[in-house]
């Protein structure tokens, strides 16, 4: 059974189309890239697969459960959607803390294991509104796999990390992969395509097109 499956999916917002009976085969424990210019529909069809938002014709299915019908939302994903907004006021670890209450399944230890796996410091007094640009990317990715998420959803990933960061992430999701782990995810950056992902698609005409 594949883990994720779009079918004849179309969505529109405003009268502008975005998808048209589009279809779409995601195989757990693959890297797969989406790829197309801005405004073609990458983060629409991750909120579809998200569940953040449904189809206005077709269906999005999860491990063979429909979004939509007695299911809102997949479980066990990590997303990166848009930024994420955070407490200002509170440190990094403060706002991964009170992220992690909503469902109680990790502890302190694990939190600040995440953060300096993404090159962060749990210990920083420093608060969010004093981020740069790459320490906000680093606290999305730390939210998207704190908790072992099996599946991540990951619209732009890279953005706004130095070299370094972006040799550290590639090689999380590398490690990830290795262990079953099920990743999308969209970069301007065609290096991460080639180099991470086992299958690619461009959105093209309102479908979906496998270009790898």
């Amino acid at each position: 059974m594949p883990h994720i499956q779009l079918n004849q999916v179309s969505k529109s917002f405003k009268g502008v189309t975005i998808f048209e009976n589009m279809n779409f085969t995601v195989e757990k424990g693959k890297i797969y890239g989406i790829i197309g210019p801005n405004g073609s529909g990458k983060s629409v069809l991750f909120k579809l697969i998200c569940g953040f938002i449904f189809p206005d014709h077709g269906s999005v299915i999860v491990d063979g459960e429909e979004l939509g019908t007695n299911k809102r939302f997949p479980n066990n994903f990590g997303i990166i959607i848009d930024r994420p907004g955070y407490i200002a006021g509170k440190t990094g670890f403060d706002n991964l803390k009170a992220l992690a209450l909503i469902r109680n399944k990790i502890n302190d230890d694990k939190i600040k294991k995440t953060m300096k796996m993404v090159g962060l410091n749990p210990e920083s007094t420093q608060k969010v509104k004093h981020y740069s640009l790459g320490m906000k990317q680093k606290l999305a990715l730390a939210q998207a796999i704190m908790e072992d998420q099996q599946t991540l959803i990951l619209d732009e990933p890279f953005n706004a990390l130095d070299a370094e960061s972006v040799e550290n992430i590639r090689n999380l999701l590398r490690k990830f992969k290795q262990e079953g782990r099920t990743i999308l995810l969209t970069s301007h950056n065609q290096e991460d395509i080639d180099i991470l992902c086992d299958e690619v698609y461009r959105i093209n005409h309102f479908k979906l097109e496998k270009v790898k």
